[in-house]
C-alpha cells in the first residue's frame, strides 16, 4: 500500500461537476493498493497517517497531527502510485491490485481512518474519472508505503 499525503489549506475532488469530496486545512491522501495488501498493511497506514505530526504548534515545529488538531481528510483512491515507468515508453500496472481486490481495501481503510479520527473523512470516488483540486500547505508532502 502507498500514500502520497499532502498538507493542505484546502482541497476538494470533483466527478462530472459535481463536487464529492472537500475539505479546508488538512490532509490530502492518495492512496494506492497492490495485489498483495491486506488488512495488515491498512491498520498500519491509517495509524501512520492519522498520528503523523506534520503540524506546526505554537513554536513553529512539526509537533501535532491531523487527528489532535481535529482537520480535515480527503481520500483519494490512486492506482497509477503502481504504475512502472521503468522500461518503455508507457508505463505498466501490473504491480497495481485489480478493482475487485482493491475496492473493498480501499472501503476498508475509509472505514477505519474514521474510527481512528472520530468523525468522517471525505473521498473521492473509486474508479471515476476525478479533478482534484489544491492548495498544498508548505509545500509539505510525504510518500509512505508498507
Amino acid at each position: 500500500m502507498r500514500a502520497v499525503i499532502q498538507r493542505v489549506a484546502k482541497a476538494k475532488v470533483t466527478v462530472e461537476d459535481e463536487i464529492v469530496g472537500k475539505i479546508d486545512a488538512g490532509l490530502l491522501v492518495l492512496l494506492g493498493i497492490q495485489h498483495s495488501d491486506s488488512d495488515k498493511e491498512t491498520k498500519w497506514l491509517v495509524d501512520k497517517i492519522v498520528n503523523l505530526r506534520i503540524f506546526a504548534d505554537d513554536d513553529g515545529k512539526m509537533n501535532l497531527s491531523v487527528k489532535d488538531l481535529g482537520l480535515g481528510l480527503l481520500v483519494i483512491s490512486q492506482f497509477t502510485l503502481y504504475g512502472n515507468c521503468l522500461s518503455g515508453r508507457r508505463p505498466d500496472f501490473i504491480q497495481a491490485a485489480r478493482p475487485e481486490h482493491a475496492m473493498p481495501l480501499y472501503e476498508d481503510f475509509i472505514k477505519k481512518m474514521n474510527a481512528a479520527l472520530g468523525y468522517s473523512v471525505q473521498t473521492g470516488r473509486f474508479g471515476a474519472k476525478m479533478q482534484v483540486e489544491l492548495i498544498n500547505d508548505g509545500p509539505v508532502t510525504f510518500f509512505l508505503e508498507h
